[in-house]
């Protein structure tokens, strides 16, 4: 196992797993002897890639928020131990959720192994009922795609499973449970799985980050999702964080940079760069071929759908990178919040405030107010709540959340230093800003001004779907 370089970052933390609890029924006993050293990681901030020091070389990839897990070389075989188990997450500074996951975290640790290599996988389960893992995605053998009651039986809680399989071809992919599928990946049970191929290089790039989209229905002051949600969801998220929780994707000028991503929410995503124009390169079917690209700066995830995009990083700066759902990138917010754009509040206000001494007005003008208010006083919120609308940079409050992060693109940063450089330095006379001028003001009718106008009845449907 691979724990030298792990032991130097410090983020992990060993435990030896007691044999008592394995399923004699579904590990013989020799591999009972041999099964991995459980592998656990707490910190929910972006680790340094797992070069590998046994088995074939790769270019490992850097996981969002995340790391990779280790592995142990037994007589050829890439040997890996997952711990499907309760965790508490963070989402973002100020709030963390009581979520299912692997290894301590949700999403569990990324899986990478190289094209030909023979893996095996202890799955040990201490969950509160029965799981499975299924290998989104890979070619293997019909008993080791992981559906519960279809292809095995469920591992019941305590017990340990075994998967042996040949990486077959190289990509990207997933792994999640298929067993009370919706609750589990509710609660946020998935990882990333990269197969790297055998030529190092083969399409090579010089940074290569993978995250998972997911989604969370977590109510102010909450700290469970509520697994039974459809499509109404408050948080989304990138492997399990929101912004500003979400780590800067730092990299050099002039980098070819891959970015990997995987979508496990219940609807789809347009993620979106700024500053760049990158092209689709792989799905989780293989490599698209050079002649079947072109250049986007959207491309649409579906469900169950993993993307690889491929771009140069010419241009310096701090490059937004989200979902261009505009309700996707902002934090937990009461659908059913009524707008209030226009709607003078002032008598609303005096009434409500012999009740309610604190009760601030908003939405008036729209909602930057809010933000404005959180800048110049301490906002209450719930305990164990994101404001909808949250983070700062050099400028000011971003008034962004949810699904956004920066892609941060600097000069003479170190082959692998992903630390944040900090705020960009703007060349002088390249920020907007603003300038004097003797335009007239602008007059606006009040929203509530009718003239000859036609009244009208307009039913809304109920609900907030169709995300």
């Amino acid at each position: 196992m691979n724990l030298p370089n792990l032991n130097r970052r410090g983020f992990f933390k060993l435990a030896g797993l007691g044999l008592a609890g394995l399923a004699a029924s579904s590990v013989s006993k020799v591999a009972m002897a041999a099964i991995p050293e459980i592998v656990s990681a707490e910190a929910a901030n972006t680790q340094a890639p797992l070069h590998p020091n046994t088995g074939r070389p790769y270019n490992p990839v850097v996981t969002l928020n995340g790391w990779s897990l280790p592995w142990r070389m037994n007589k050829g075989v890439k040997e890996f131990h997952l711990v499907a188990e309760p965790v508490v997450r963070e989402i973002a500074p100020g709030m963390k959720a009581n979520l299912w996951g692997y290894n301590g975290q949700s999403p569990g640790p990324t899986i990478e192994v190289v094209e030909g290599d023979r893996v095996r996988i202890y799955v040990t389960n201490r969950l509160p009922e029965k799981t499975s893992i299924h290998w989104h995605g890979q070619r293997l053998p019909n008993g080791m795609d992981g559906v519960s009651g279809l292809s095995q039986p469920p591992i019941e809680p305590g017990k340990t499973f075994m998967y042996e399989f040949e990486a077959k071809r190289p990509g990207t992919f997933m792994y999640h449970p298929h067993a009370d599928e919706m609750l589990q990946m509710a609660m946020g049970m998935m990882g990333s799985w990269v197969t790297h191929p055998k030529n190092p290089k083969f399409m090579p790039v010089d940074r290569d980050f993978i995250f998972l989209l997911n989604a969370y229905d977590i109510d102010p002051g909450s700290y469970t999702p509520k697994v039974n949600t459809m499509l109404d969801f408050n948080l989304w998220t990138w492997n399990s964080r929101a912004f500003p929780g979400i780590d800067p994707i730092v990299v050099r000028k002039n980098d070819r940079v891959r970015i990997r991503v995987g979508n496990l929410t219940m609807t789809n995503h347009p993620i979106h760069l700024h500053g760049h124009e990158f092209e689709v390169t792989g799905t989780d079917g293989g490599w698209v071929p050079a002649t079947a690209r072109w250049p986007e700066v959207t491309t649409d995830i579906a469900v169950g759908q993993m993307r690889a995009v491929e771009f140069i990083a010419n241009e310096p700066g701090d490059w937004a990178f989200h979902c261009h759902k505009s309700h996707h990138t902002m934090n937990a917010m009461g659908h059913d919040v009524p707008t209030l754009i226009g709607v003078k509040q002032n008598d609303l206000m005096k009434k409500i405030g012999n009740l309610v001494p604190d009760y601030m007005p908003m939405g008036e003008t729209g909602m930057s107010e809010m933000t404005d208010m959180a800048e110049m006083m301490e906002m209450p919120l719930p305990e164990n709540t994101l404001p909808m609308m949250a983070g700062k940079d050099q400028f000011g409050a971003i008034e962004m959340g949810g699904m956004f992060t920066t892609l941060k693109v600097r000069e003479g940063l170190a082959r692998n230093d992903y630390k944040d450089p900090g705020f960009y330095k703007h060349p002088k006379g390249t920020v907007a800003h603003e300038v004097e001028n003797d335009l007239p003001p602008v007059n606006r009718a009040s929203p509530s001004d009718t003239k000859d106008g036609v009244e009208m009845t307009v039913r809304k449907p109920n609900g907030h779907t169709g995300h």
